[in-house]
């Protein structure tokens, strides 16, 4: 059978309050989220491991609060001013390498002194961050912290139905059952599968049909998702 070329298109996922999931793993930090902008202190931080819904969260935030998002390595002092021009900013990945700490501690205290608000996202702690700046990490320990714990079963299935929603592509409750049961339990993982089954249907013109579900995870998947 011949192939379809397929165009590598950047999809849009739902990111809306409502195509969020709720569950244990991460109730405190939707809770958080919704609670502004009564909240405590004016910056927040969102902790949990990658593809925990951290960006989701973000992007929730983002329509709330017309917040800019950008990585936090990518801030800059001169940038500051313009980027808290809406009174809201995420700094993503605010524990990576490459951190501008005096850029960070700049927005923090502008937001401080303007009445504005900074949502920072990381995978650790922060007391595991590795900040020089001594001023940095005592403004950092003072914000409050929430985290997102790795998505138990509910979320991690409502997730699998979402990325085949955000695709627009019809999927029977066999498939999903059939591809629940062997998928790898991380969001980023599941994302990445659903990519993966969109691209080979297309490529090879195939409905979303257990038979073809099953070729195409046998050649994903390592051995050890594939046993029944």
């Amino acid at each position: 059978m011949s192939q379809q070329l397929t165009l590598d298109l950047a999809l849009r996922p739902a990111l809306g309050r409502e195509d969020f999931f709720v569950s244990t793993s991460n109730a405190a930090a939707v809770n958080m989220v919704d609670q502004w902008p009564n909240w405590p202190s004016y910056g927040a931080i969102i902790v949990g491991p990658e593809g925990s819904g951290k960006t989701h969260l973000a992007s929730v935030w983002q329509q709330r609060s017309s917040a800019k998002i950008i990585k936090a390595s990518e801030a800059s002092v001169e940038l500051m001013p313009e980027l808290l021009a809406t009174s809201a900013l995420v700094l993503e990945d605010a524990d990576r390498d490459h951190l501008t700490e005096a850029a960070v501690f700049h927005g923090l205290n502008l937001a401080k002194q303007s009445g504005s608000f900074i949502l920072l996202t990381a995978r650790t702690l922060p007391a595991l961050w590795a900040l020089n700046l001594p001023d940095l990490r005592s403004r950092i320990l003072s914000l409050p912290v929430t985290s997102i714990a790795s998505a138990d079963d509910d979320v991690l299935r409502s997730v699998l139905i979402k990325h085949f929603a955000d695709r627009q592509i019809a999927v029977g409750e066999d498939v999903i059952n059939y591809i629940f049961r062997r998928m790898p339990r991380s969001l980023s993982a599941v994302g990445q599968l659903v990519a993966e089954l969109d691209k080979q249907a297309l490529q090879h013109r195939e409905d979303m049909t257990r038979p073809f579900v099953a070729r195409v995870l046998e050649q994903y998947l390592a051995p050890e998702f594939l046993d029944d």
